[in-house]
């Protein structure tokens, strides 16, 4: 999780939009190598205190519909690497291939049990595998598909320093996001025009002022947000 030295990062990453966050973050290593710590220990014991909820859950995704458990989709993480990201399936079979990428309120493609779980967000606890890997931590920016990491401006790109993240401040706020595409015609482009920026604009915010006690704070608030829910 250790910020690279700059002329070690992908060249696309070495421009000046980055660099003040890059210089920013160097600073903080000491503080990341302990997130890094923290992200395994609480992993591991989530993954044991909650394999029975685990089991159910893999037990009623399939039970509702046809296909397999789990969701797999290619996401970018640290430093533009790509990775197969973990999620309990809450869509019919191959639900790509019959829409878009991002998914508007109501939309026909989620299944029944599919709208529990992301209501309440189950379907992100199999991304307890994904930080175990080092491919994402608690906290930090969601990580997006390849083709809207494509249409990053300079700055968006500097979210790329760190490793995608279950939540962060911007997944709270913009927890509904769903019901803003929900009239766009296009969702894929209503997405990357009008929902991505702003949710960097509270991402790039977020980068500058990261730390190990904002991290378990930005949780804390996730949880809250979800039983509001």
């Amino acid at each position: 999780m250790l910020v690279k030295r700059w002329e070690k990062l992908p060249e696309n990453m070495r421009c000046d939009a980055v660099y003040p966050y890059w210089k920013a973050l160097r600073k903080k290593n000491f503080s990341l190598f302990w997130k890094r710590c923290f992200d395994v220990f609480a992993a591991l014991l989530l993954l044991i205190l909650l394999s029975p909820v685990l089991v159910a859950v893999a037990i009623a995704v399939k039970a509702d519909s046809r296909g397999p458990v789990f969701f797999r989709q290619t996401r970018v993480t640290q430093y533009g690497k790509t990775f197969r990201i973990y999620k309990f399936r809450t869509m019919i079979k191959d639900a790509e291939a019959a829409g878009a990428q991002v998914t508007s309120k109501n939309d026909a493609r989620v299944t029944r049990v599919g709208r529990t779980l992301r209501k309440l967000r189950l379907d992100e606890l199999p991304q307890l595998f994904d930080i175990l890997r080092g491919t994402m931590s608690f906290v930090g920016v969601r990580p997006e598909v390849p083709k809207y990491v494509g249409r990053y401006t300079d700055e968006m790109r500097a979210t790329l320093l760190l490793p995608a993240g279950v939540t962060s401040e911007a997944s709270i706020l913009f927890k509904d996001e769903d019901a803003l595409l929900a009239d766009a015609e296009n969702a894929d482009e209503a997405y990357v025009e009008k929902v991505l920026p702003e949710k960097m604009e509270y991402n790039l915010a977020s980068l500058k002022k990261c730390g190990f006690f904002r991290d378990i704070g930005t949780m804390f608030r996730t949880v809250f947000a979800v039983l509001k829910r």
